[in-house]
């Protein structure tokens, strides 16, 4: 084995790029974007592509859930979701611009034909419901890892 074969680089961690097309899936990208944050100012709505996508400045529990007691880490990501046919908001005013939603969940209530509705649960009783043809969600880092302007890890009762 010479030293051009592997390099300390190549096991650096690479930013998730992960696609949710089933309700498995999907619970993987669910427990990823727990305690994300995002202002309604960074929701888009493209009818005409049939697209909703959200940037996130979700917490790293992939970091976190495997170094405890290591800084608390945030990175960028976007959430986005192709096929939807309707987003409604509920208990969240999208012409708000500067209000700070917070992800609990994401959960796919399926109906007839593979369509169904996308929930994108929020913290306070908010909800952001996307109808959709069929569950095709992409959740992918776009920034480097930062560190938590809180410092701490996000806490559950």
């Amino acid at each position: 084995m010479s030293t051009e074969d592997a390099r300390f680089e190549d096991g650096a961690e690479q930013p998730l790029r992960l696609m949710a097309a089933d309700a498995e899936d999907l619970r993987v990208v669910s427990a990823l974007c727990q305690d994300a944050v995002a202002q309604t100012s960074e929701m888009s709505w493209k009818p005409s592509k049939r697209q909703f996508a959200l940037l996130l400045n979700r917490f790293r529990w992939e970091y976190h859930a495997n170094r405890p007691g290591q800084p608390a880490e945030r990175v960028q990501s976007t959430l986005v979701v192709d096929d939807v046919r309707r987003v409604r908001a509920n208990g969240v005013d999208p012409a708000d611009r500067e209000l700070v939603l917070s992800v609990l969940s994401l959960e796919w209530e399926a109906a007839e034909d593979g369509q169904g509705t996308l929930r994108l649960i929020l913290a306070g009783d908010g909800e952001i419901a996307l109808e959709a043809e069929a569950l095709n969600v992409m959740l992918t880092d776009v920034t480097r890892p930062y560190l938590a302007p809180s410092k701490k890890v996000p806490e559950h009762e």
